[in-house]
């Protein structure tokens, strides 16, 4: 089915993407989309600049009802994919919305309202963490209220606004004054009621199965927290590991974690307990 900045998209496919199925398969296994959510075949760099582009001059944007609008700069482009049925995008497109979030010359205020819009679109980690880890300007952001913000999502029942939340924190959070505080908040999540779309599989499939997952669900919240105990370990051994041991986490979360810890180049080396 046609994007809503196909003309933009299309020649950006990756060839190996259209020619090579095996290597079409695993592109799709690893960013693992639900069934249903179109995948192009783009990799970042192209989306990113693509990102920018939009940013700078705006496009031609086809809704799925045939209506076409022209947009003339980055603000306008959001507003249109926040217009239309998230369902329809393809994962570039999901993406790109959230690089032209992270674009935008706009205050604080701003930026959350447009971010709050986006969040409940995440339906992937690939997505999720892509906007984390280019959301810069949350390094230089008012640390007080972005974790007002992230509070909501560490509070939701869907998987990846959870995850979303977990992964900001880890990124722009795991500092001195800020630990505690997030360990805190880790070990108050009750994922027995985080709901994920994702259906868990025994053994790899031969073939890439869109929405399955091979670990308990809410797999992509517990890898997540696995992930940033990993990276908390490097940065803050002794306080990581006494969170953990007194920690009210669930055995397989702290099993990913010291996988994690063991798989890592910065915590091959540091006892995981």
């Amino acid at each position: 089915k046609a994007s809503m900045i196909e003309h933009l998209l299309q020649p950006l496919v990756c060839e190996r993407f259209r020619n090579d199925a095996r290597y079409r398969d695993g592109h799709l296994r690893v960013i693992n989309a639900l069934p249903g959510r179109c995948v192009r075949g783009l990799h970042t760099p192209e989306m990113k600049q693509t990102a920018k582009q939009l940013s700078r001059e705006g496009c031609e944007i086809a809704f799925p009802d045939g209506l076409h609008r022209t947009c003339t700069n980055g603000r306008e482009v959001i507003a249109c994919f926040e217009a239309a049925d998230s369902n329809t995008l393809c994962y570039e497109e999901t993406v790109i919305w959230g690089y032209l979030i992270n674009l935008e010359k706009c205050s604080l205020d701003e930026r959350l309202a447009m971010l709050g819009r986006y969040v409940p679109v995440l339906d992937n980690w690939a997505v999720c963490d892509s906007y984390c880890a280019h959301a810069k300007w949350m390094a230089r952001a008012d640390k007080e209220a972005l974790w007002a913000f992230l509070e909501r999502w560490f509070d939701s029942e869907s998987e990846f606004e959870v995850r979303f939340a977990v992964v900001v924190a880890m990124c722009y959070f795991l500092g001195e004054e800020w630990l505690d505080k997030v360990f805190k908040r880790i070990n108050s999540l009750d994922f027995d009621r985080i709901k994920s779309k994702y259906k868990t599989v025994k053994g790899k499939p031969k073939v890439a199965q869109q929405g399955t997952v091979q670990g308990t669900e809410p797999y992509y919240v517990r890898m997540g927290v696995a992930w940033l105990l990993a990276t908390a370990l490097a940065k803050f051994p002794d306080q990581t590991k006494a969170f953990v041991r007194s920690s009210n986490l669930p055995e397989d979360v702290v099993k990913l974690y010291i996988r994690k810890a063991r798989e890592s180049f910065r915590t091959r080396t540091i006892a995981a307990l």
